[in-house]
């Protein structure tokens, strides 16, 4: 069975590719030029929200280097304590719906920190896993059709984040 699975999961992204491909081609698209056109599309896709992730990067680092998140971290460490969340991983969790780029690299840290075998290493692993980039998200999906509308999707987004948030540090909690 094992053997089963892992031919099972080496050879899975490759058919479905080839699956796809093939389908394309009896539908007599012409892959290839769509392809390129695709990729086109996201070039101009990246080319537009650069300024916007800079920017996001910029405040994010700003916010951390100016002592503010520190300032914030000491005002929420009852709170904090009494929940059983880590101060050191509530960076992650409020990075983590901004960018996903930012949010990596405070893994990063913590686990050069901690150790990834520490519970603040695991801990962030299973966040990193468990929550998403809303705000990236609504911004290139909405913005690339077109959407100005947002409606509730950000509020859920950010609701679904916590419940992730919230989530890892209970799973882990409880694995580990």
């Amino acid at each position: 069975m094992a053997l089963y699975l892992k031919y099972l999961s080496e050879w899975a992204i490759p058919v479905i590719v080839l699956t796809i491909v093939a389908y394309a081609y009896f539908k007599q698209v012409k892959v290839y030029e769509v392809f390129t056109e695709g990729a086109v599309e996201g070039v101009t896709t990246v080319v537009k929200i650069i300024p916007y992730l800079i920017a996001m990067l910029m405040a994010i680092s700003i916010f951390r280097a100016s002592g503010a998140l520190d300032i914030l971290l000491n005002i929420l460490q009852p709170v904090l304590q009494f929940f059983g969340i880590p101060k050191e991983i509530v960076p992650l969790g409020l990075v983590r719906p901004l960018s996903g780029t930012g949010s990596l690299g405070i893994v990063t840290e913590l686990i050069q920190q901690y150790g990834p075998d520490s519970f603040i290493g695991r801990l962030a692993s299973t966040l990193q896993g468990s929550t998403e980039t809303t705000f990236y998200i609504v911004a290139v999906y909405f913005g690339a059709v077109g959407i100005r509308n947002t409606r509730y999707a950000i509020v859920a987004g950010l609701i679904a984040d916590l419940v992730g948030f919230l989530a890892a540090i209970y799973i882990t909690r409880m694995v580990f």
